[in-house]
């Protein structure tokens, strides 16, 4: 129930997982195929001009900022395109690069021992991640403009009768596969639907993590307390998986309102495996989700 998991970049380093999209920043619509991917090679953008619309939304913290522009206008109308701009993240090995010589700054403040100053960096360190969504359809504006969001919380009769029929109208999968032991298990809403022991399946075991937390030292140098392994629900794409991020990471998703301890997990279904179809969970959803609605409506009636 969560997101893909690449190699560590400021966005989503996360250091391994079967995994998902995740609201990175990076759509498969923005992904251009061809020669010099992944190269240094010179490239140029698919459009000419950009004249800004509307910035979708930005985030001072993350050093990130999405862009709504029209593009082509020469050739007649324009198109419209997202351009997503983010500040890299510093690299160990080039940070000493910054400060030799004689590097260009601006004073911005000097107290006693304490001063701040703009440094600009030499163009091969002051590079900006730039993902394009072009052409970009009113999908993709909406899926990038910033959107209040709303707590729900939704009981097992809201699952089975609003929102499991609400999945099932478009067109998801709902059943979610978990394998890393090379089990399978019908899953139902957060975990799992609890299959009769006479078929042979054998769940809590499969749930353990002790491989990835083997495969992930090995890879990584990240030893196992010093993760953070969890669940989502609600899932971004509706095949179960789980994520591992290292805990100094603040990883988008990983709050309180969407994500569960993957160790609480197994301890729930330990105790009692009907706990997920029984109990009250909360998360939050977009303004614009027709799943807001419904439950909405559902929960005054």
């Amino acid at each position: 129930m969560a997101d893909a998991a690449p190699p560590p970049s400021k966005r989503k380093r996360e250091v391994a997982a079967a995994g998902e999209d995740a609201p990175g920043t990076e759509d498969k619509e923005a992904r251009t195929a061809g020669v010099g991917n992944g190269t240094a090679a010179p490239a140029h953008l698919p459009f000419s001009g950009f004249r800004v619309q509307k910035v979708l939304r930005e985030s001072a913290r993350d050093k990130i900022l999405f862009l709504h522009g029209k593009v082509n206008e020469a050739s007649g109308d324009g198109e419209d395109a997202i351009v997503i701009l983010e500040k890299t993240p510093f690299q160990v090995e080039q940070v000493a690069q910054l400060l030799t010589g004689s590097p260009e700054l601006q004073l911005q403040f000097s107290n006693d021992i304490y001063s701040t100053y703009h440094l600009f960096p030499p163009r091969q360190l002051s590079d900006v991640k730039t993902t394009v969504v072009y052409p970009a359809t009113e999908k993709h504006l909406q899926k990038y403009l910033r959107q209040d969001l709303h707590l729900v919380r939704e009981t097992g009769g809201d699952y089975k009768n609003v929102t499991l029929p609400h999945l099932e109208s478009q067109s998801l999968s709902i059943q979610w596969v978990y394998n890393i032991l090379d089990k399978k298990a019908e899953a139902d809403r957060i975990v799992f639907e609890n299959p009769d022991p006479a078929d042979g399946f054998v769940l809590i075991p499969d749930l353990k993590w002790n491989q990835q937390q083997e495969a992930i030292l090995q890879r990584y140098q990240v030893k196992g307390d010093r993760l953070r392994v969890y669940l989502h629900y609600l899932p971004s794409y509706y095949h179960l998986h789980v994520h591992f991020t290292a805990l100094g990471f603040e990883a988008p998703g990983s709050g309180v309102e969407r994500a569960h301890l993957l160790a609480e997990v197994i301890e729930n279904l330990e105790r009692d495996p009907e706990h997920y179809q029984q109990r009250t969970l909360t998360f939050a959803l977009r303004a614009d989700d027709p799943l807001l609605r419904l439950l909405q409506e559902a929960q005054k009636s």
